[in-house]
């Protein structure tokens, strides 16, 4: 079996159709396994919804912003009042985050696709051919949100973070931040993202598997692709957190969770 796993695509068509592009060039997959934070943060997420929706043998879960996009006024994690602060204090990328959830929002109810982000469970577990407990959750057993699993953190950290999560491997996205470590016997790896990329990695990151009966082999894959094209988008589309999302594709904004 040959299966890819892909997160955090927030919302950039050209991001994924450059990785798309690059399973086909590494001979294709039999599944696809997608680890949240979709359609969120980005130029064009019913785009994004129309692939992943052609995608066969998916199996995709939610990550902190598609919770988020079901109830922007109760899973959102900023209040009005926060924000407000944030803008005052020339925080504008706070303004830009809940501007660009409600915008999203709209897209995917005029698109018909809310539905099924809202429905994203928080985790998918498999056992590989050869026997192997795989868990996939966006950021950490039990948790679609948070600090994620990084590599930054010591292995003490990584072991509290996936303490009683039952698997041999443990796949994660959410940082945006490539990993691959074994902690008590258990292997952990991030895939990096698709979109929104942390410095100095500017390239769409993602994950091939392929697994038999004898074992499995991990492929992680950087890609390059035309972040000036997306930017375009999100300039012809007035798009509320342009300038935000903007800062990431060029490699000028460094998230909180790059530290």
């Amino acid at each position: 079996m040959r299966i890819a796993l892909i997160s955090d695509i927030h919302g950039n068509c050209v991001a994924l159709d450059a990785v798309l592009a690059d399973i086909a060039i590494q001979g294709g997959v039999d599944g696809y396994w997608l680890l949240g934070d979709l359609v969120a943060l980005g130029p064009d997420p019913a785009g994004v919804m129309q692939r992943l929706r052609t995608l066969p043998n998916q199996q995709a879960i939610r990550g902190n912003t598609d919770r988020w996009l079901t109830d922007v006024h109760t899973e959102f994690p900023l209040t009005p009042d926060e924000i407000s602060r944030g803008a005052q204090n020339n925080e504008s990328s706070l303004l830009e985050l809940a501007y660009s959830m409600v915008w999203t929002q709209g897209a995917l109810t005029a698109s018909g696709d809310l539905d099924w982000i809202a429905k994203l469970p928080l985790e998918y577990r498999t056992i590989l051919p050869d026997g192997t407990r795989v868990l996939c959750v966006h950021a950490a057993p039990g948790q679609d949100d948070g600090a994620g699993i990084r590599p930054v953190m010591s292995d003490a950290q990584v072991a509290a973070a996936i303490a009683g999560a039952d698997a041999d491997l443990i796949f994660v996205g959410h940082t945006h931040w490539a990993l691959d470590r074994i902690v008590n016997g258990v292997r952990v790896v991030n895939l990096g993202g698709v979109s929104l990329p942390v410095i100095p990695e500017l390239r769409a990151s993602y994950l091939l598997l392929a697994a038999d009966e004898h074992g499995y082999q991990l492929n992680l894959r950087k890609v390059d692709y035309d972040r000036q094209r997306a930017i375009a988008q999100l300039q012809a589309q007035r798009h509320p957190a342009y300038a935000t999302i903007r800062g990431f594709l060029n490699g000028e904004r460094r998230p909180f969770w790059e530290t």
